[in-house]
């Protein structure tokens, strides 16, 4: 397959402007191209993911990567579907904007040679161009009627309205695209498909500024198989800094997806071959009950995110949990994070454990536990736990103030120690 095939095959490839001249251009040479991440929050999160891993599609295939960060429209705000964006600060968007700037290089090969990554900031220029160089350089070269043309306005304009703010964020748009066309090049411009209106702005700007022709790529939203939104866990979304989301936390979220998503995702995350994902996909026809799929999945999005020790330790903590490993080596973040979506108590040393497991509902009743307890059911940190007075110890808390129950081999909950 050429790059567009495998791109189509994996599910990241929606649209392009000419699609047959991308496939040449792309097929003669290295091609620079480049992708905008606004600093709208600290840290990346699963949707920019879908566009590193597309640019890492292509960097693996000749082409040079940049990467932009929009230190200036972040400031702005690219226009949504409804409603007006809360602006942030100066000096919060530039310090998200270093933060990004950091995140970045891991994803993307940083060597010298000729498709390494380049990281820029169209705060550089951006922030240069005064307010009459903007309207008279720049905005002369668009038309209103095409600029209103756009999706996203014309449903906000028949809505809620639109501010002049967001509106002439396609018009920097266009403006950035220009710049590194002139500086590195840059022949091609990718991003997810509501971002068409924008990633198209630049095509006729640079056209009338220096006579080429340049593309637009689109990725497809990434959805489940009832058509919603893909990615949201409980607690917002699938962040790729493991402050806002630990790495344990990060590994379960792909770990526990659903057979009838996991082909689909293991074509998008990863970079398994045909022949890997088709004999996974034969698995999860035939043992679904292995879960090797959604194992492999964790792994390879784990390992590209966060990096193989860590995925390493997210295992070793995971097995720990279910009576698998040692419990007293996990570090207090991964427990905390670990034990976030259980049952929880609260409970003082010398508090007896039968009453714990009734109060985290691992034990229906006080009967109940006995007779979890005669059957050998009963864990203290992955410790059996025989006598029917025992109770909670100073050597029994871990990392965090935290005890761990179990019943059986997969019934968790956990008592935070006060």
């Amino acid at each position: 397959m050429d790059i567009l095939d495998e791109l189509k095959w994996r599910g990241l490839f929606s649209q392009s402007t000419n699609e047959k001249l991308l496939s040449s251009l792309l097929s003669v040479g290295s091609v620079a191209y480049y992708c905008g991440f606004d600093p709208t929050a600290p840290s990346l999160h699963h949707g920019n993911l879908v566009q590193l891993i597309l640019m890492r599609h292509l960097q693996n295939a000749g082409h040079r990567p940049i990467c932009l960060i929009g230190g200036a429209t972040g400031l702005i705000g690219d226009p949504r579907l409804t409603g007006e964006r809360t602006l942030n600060d100066a000096q919060t968007v530039h310090q998200w904007s270093e933060r990004l700037a950091a995140q970045l290089k891991h994803f993307l090969r940083t060597t010298d040679g000729p498709n390494g990554v380049i990281i820029e900031n169209n705060y550089s220029w951006l922030s240069k161009l005064s307010a009459l160089d903007f309207l008279r350089d720049v905005g002369k070269h668009f038309r209103l009627g095409t600029m209103l043309a756009k999706d996203t306005v014309a449903s906000r304009l028949s809505g809620s309205g639109l501010s002049f703010t967001e509106f002439s964020y396609q018009i920097l748009q266009a403006y950035d695209f220009n710049m590194l066309h002139d500086k590195y090049g840059a022949m091609l411009q990718t991003g997810g498909q509501d971002q068409w209106g924008n990633l198209t702005s630049g095509l006729d700007y640079i056209h009338k500024m220096s006579g080429d022709k340049v593309h637009v790529l689109t990725t497809p939203l990434i959805t489940k198989v009832d058509g919603t939104k893909f990615g949201k866990s409980e607690g917002g979304a699938i962040w790729l800094d493991p402050n806002m989301m630990g790495v344990y936390e990060f590994y379960q979220f792909w770990l526990n997806v659903a057979d009838e998503e996991v082909v689909k995702l293991l074509k998008v995350f990863t970079f398994l071959s045909v022949e890997e994902i088709s004999a996974l996909e034969e698995q999860v026809q035939q043992v679904p009950e292995k879960r090797d799929a959604q194992r492999k999945l964790a792994e390879e999005v784990t390992k590209f995110v966060h990096g193989r020790e860590a995925f390493v330790q997210a295992v070793e903590a995971s097995d720990a949990l279910f009576g698998r490993g040692s419990i007293e080596k996990i570090d207090e973040a991964t427990i905390i994070a670990a034990i976030s979506g259980l049952e929880t108590s609260e409970a003082n040393l010398g508090d007896k454990i039968s009453e714990q497991f009734v109060n985290t509902k691992l034990s229906a009743s006080f009967n109940d536990y006995r007779k979890t307890l005669s059957a050998g059911g009963v864990y203290v940190n992955n410790k059996k736990v025989e006598s029917l007075d025992r109770a909670i110890e100073n050597t029994d808390i871990l990392n965090g103030q935290v005890v761990l129950l179990r019943k059986g081999k997969k019934n968790i909950a956990a008592v935070r120690i006060t």
